[in-house]
């Protein structure tokens, strides 16, 4: 099976009947399962997957959208059941997620969209069975992060966020940001999803939680910088973030307040030191003891990368 740019992998989709017991037994089996596409990216990503397959096993259909990962990857996808598609980045845009929106048949009605590293827990799991059998509901849902470092859930520092994850099936496109992304990386960094219609908000967080390890995570945010790097250049050059972006809003959504904070933010000097003393003492970070410290330490230092590639990038030009 070939998707303009992508190929299927020895992964397949099974639907998943019950086998034994009288009709109403079976019909109620199918009355559980969550009319739900969840599509995980990844790359190298057999230290994570299991667990988040595992957490999956009522939803309708799972697809993993993978880069050729050269671990176990693809192999423990299939044995969780899920279908497996490689993805070969062949333009600027759409990077590896709006692609899948846009190639891959989903016929179910409402998608969403999970990292690799991501748990649903049950009280979730309800939660998205709810909204997605009612009779009215929104166009998209904000779902938290639940943010989980160095082997602690995290109550305080501030660093779970909120972005549109679950949403109607065409109702939603990723940002179209950047047409050179210096990062090299093939999948959405930072790019938030615009939502055609309403937006509504979920309550009970996803675990999110990485079990590659530091250097893994540090090498990440070093992508994540170049990216971030870029995308401040273009917006003090020409006061845009890109072509399709989200609106920033102080009185709209989380994303759209975000955004609206962030380019006030980017202006001010010193910028890295406003990350650390936020995350650390406004949002209590120091009460997470030595991961939060460290936790609130590298959120600074990534800003500060990104403000020193900037400098960089607007020397050379």
């Amino acid at each position: 099976m070939d998707h303009r740019g992508g190929q299927s992998c020895k992964g397949h989709w099974q639907a998943k009947p019950i086998q034994q017991g009288c009709c109403w037994v079976r019909h109620w089996a199918y009355s559980l399962i969550i009319p739900v596409t969840v599509v995980i990216a990844t790359r190298n990503e057999a230290a994570n997957l299991k667990r988040c397959l595992d957490s999956l096993t009522e939803f309708e259909r799972v697809i993993v959208v993978d880069s050729h990962s050269t671990d176990r990857t693809c192999e423990i996808a299939d044995e969780g059941g899920a279908e497996v598609v490689q993805f070969v980045r062949t333009a600027s845009y759409p990077k590896k997620r709006q692609w899948a929106l846009e190639n891959l048949s989903i016929a179910t009605p409402w998608v969403l969209l999970l990292d690799a590293d991501e748990v649903v827990p049950l009280k979730l799991k309800d939660e998205i069975r709810e909204v997605c059998t009612a009779d009215e509901s929104h166009d998209g849902y904000l779902i938290r992060k639940g943010f989980h470092f160095l082997g602690r859930r995290f109550r305080f520092g501030g660093f779970s966020h909120q972005a549109v994850l679950l949403f109607r099936q065409g109702k939603a496109k990723f940002e179209h940001v950047l047409d050179d992304d210096p990062s090299g990386m093939d999948m959405e960094v930072h790019e938030r999803l615009i939502v055609d219609g309403t937006v509504g908000q979920l309550h009970t967080p996803l675990i999110h939680e990485d079990f590659k390890g530091l250097t893994a995570y540090i090498q990440k945010h070093n992508q994540y910088s170049d990216w971030e790097a870029a995308i401040r250049c273009r917006f003090m050059q020409t006061g845009h973030w890109g072509r399709e972006t989200i609106r920033p809003n102080l009185f709209g959504n989380i994303q759209e307040r975000r955004r609206f904070l962030k380019q006030i933010l980017v202006h001010l000097p010193l910028e890295h030191w406003i990350w650390f003393l936020t995350h650390y003492f406004v949002f209590l970070g120091c009460l997470e003891g030595r991961p939060g410290l460290i936790a609130c330490r590298l959120r600074s230092q990534y800003i500060a990368d990104v403000k020193a590639k900037m400098y960089e990038m607007n020397r050379d030009s």
